[in-house]
């Protein structure tokens, strides 16, 4: 077995982006490349990235409630971040399904093309979303460190300030020629 990471939520909302974002770009083509089985490779991929959009925002509101004391601006990044990731969750769902659709209709010509146009609609709105999630859980970790352990980087300061101390990581010891 493998260990699993702590915490669980950085590890996994990288993958619902990617697939929301590929699904769409091939949702969106398969609209206009009518080519077989493109209707159902977007569905496949929209279908996954909405299930990790659903993880993504289950170990991420697990985690808020670990996040501990942080600034008022940081809580309201925060509310930002909670409220794009559960648009981002719904729009993929709808996505899936819309796409689903569109690809068992696939036969159908008006029906599955609408149905594929539907889907490539609902894609890039989730898409979008997935993407302003990422920026504030992005505002959330670099502008104001929320989730950073810094444990490790504090105790790695000791030894970076005695390599100083010692001449750098020679020993002193110059190597020009």
């Amino acid at each position: 077995m493998f260990p699993i990471p702590s915490p669980l939520h950085p590890a996994v909302v990288h993958f619902p982006i990617a697939l929301i974002i590929v699904g769409m770009v091939i949702a969106v083509a398969s609209i206009f490349a009518r080519r077989c089985g493109m209707q159902w490779a977007a569905a496949l991929l929209l279908a996954a990235g909405a299930v990790g959009a659903m993880v993504a925002v289950a170990t991420g509101e697990e985690e808020a409630g670990t996040v501990g004391a942080i600034s008022e601006a940081a809580e309201q990044v925060l509310d930002e971040h909670e409220e794009w990731a559960e648009m981002t969750r719904n729009a993929a769902i709808a996505a899936a399904i819309l796409a689903i659709a569109a690809a068992a209709a696939s036969e159908i010509r008006i029906a599955g093309r609408g149905l594929s146009a539907a889907a490539a609609v609902v894609a890039i709105a989730a898409a979008y979303s997935v993407a302003q999630t990422g920026h504030y859980g992005g505002r959330l970790v670099y502008r104001h460190g929320v989730g950073v352990n810094t444990a490790g980087a504090e105790a790695a300061q000791p030894a970076a300030g005695a390599a100083d101390k010692e001449g750098g990581e020679h020993g002193g010891k110059h190597h020009d020629d």
